[in-house]
């Protein structure tokens, strides 16, 4: 039986956290490339060392040459300029949509079929520049973004009522950066709707920490994330691979739906073997719906500075 194949662009410390994970639960080869290929070999060998202890068999293969990435199931492209302390997602746009543009080229060439998913920031831009090059249909390029959003308001949350974040069910909408919007209403500890637990003020300071989370990090840490975008990226790849139609907050195209088209945004979606199955369009407030739509109107604004 041959193993499917998972390709991870860029062995920074996203797509070296992404690698770990998929091997360790052990249900893909993966192939992990990187400009330099020292560094993408010398991640894989380590991982490799480490089967007999974690008791996997799957192969890790490091390298810089997209040919040995051929007929991928998923691609991930984590590669481009971090986002350092004061610089703001948008200032990477310039910069990374050449990077993005360069990578999605060769993963379109060696696997047409295969599902991209997209990390690297400005996302829902970036997300949009990778399936323009691709040519691949809209459903099988998505952005890892709301999963990671969620997942920090709801951590936050928790660590706010000291419940188990477990028990707090929510979903974060919009792009990702400034313009995200967690949705209050959509938003339950217990069973309970979040306003009846905490006042106005606590949420609004919550909401605020969610979306400076990255640049909190980066201001404590000296560098960006990884770990909660790597968790995210291995979530999505599993409902891929093993086809588990689960409905997850991630960046996806619009075609109308809640009233906009023409751009990556983060929405809940249905995600299976063939990428973004369905869109699922929740119950907005007129605010909410207004905040949404301003948030698309920014990432179209950022799009034109790629000239795609």
């Amino acid at each position: 039986m041959v193993n499917k194949k998972i390709t991870i662009v860029g062995a920074g410390k996203v797509g070296a956290t992404v690698a770990q994970s998929l091997a360790y639960k052990n249900f893909a080869d993966i192939v992990l490339v990187n400009r330099t290929v020292e560094k993408a070999q010398g991640i894989a060998l380590d991982l490799m060392q480490s089967a007999p202890v974690e008791g996997f068999d799957v192969k890790v293969t490091g390298t810089g040459d997209y040919r040995e990435t051929k007929n991928s199931d998923v691609v991930v492209i984590t590669a481009g300029l971090p986002r350092k302390e004061g610089m703001s997602r948008d200032e990477l746009v310039a910069a990374n949509t050449d990077i993005v543009k360069g990578i999605t080229k060769e993963l379109a060439k060696y696997s047409p079929k295969a599902v991209m998913i997209v990390v690297t920031n400005p996302l829902d831009v970036m997300t949009y520049v990778a399936w323009k090059v691709s040519g691949f249909k809209t459903n099988k390029v998505v952005g890892m973004a709301g999963i990671l959003d969620t997942s920090r308001f709801r951590y936050f949350l928790s660590e706010e009522l000291k419940v188990s974040p477990k028990d707090v069910s929510t979903v974060v909408l919009g792009g990702h950066g400034d313009f995200m919007l967690p949705l209050i209403n959509h938003t339950f500890v217990k069973g309970k709707p979040i306003p009846k637990l905490l006042s106005n003020e606590k949420i609004d300071k919550i909401v605020k920490r969610t979306v400076d989370a990255g640049a909190e990090i980066i201001k404590r840490e000296g560098d960006s994330a990884y770990y909660t975008p790597a968790s995210s990226v291995v979530q999505m790849v599993e409902c891929f691979l093993n086809n588990e139609k689960k409905t997850l907050p991630c960046s996806a195209y619009l075609n109308g739906e809640y009233g906009i088209k023409g751009v990556f945004i983060g929405v809940p979606v249905k995600l299976g073997k063939n990428g973004a199955e369905k869109i699922i369009e929740l119950d907005l407030t007129s605010e909410e719906k207004e905040h949404l739509q301003n948030s698309a109107n920014k990432i179209k604004e950022m799009i034109k500075i790629t000239g795609m």
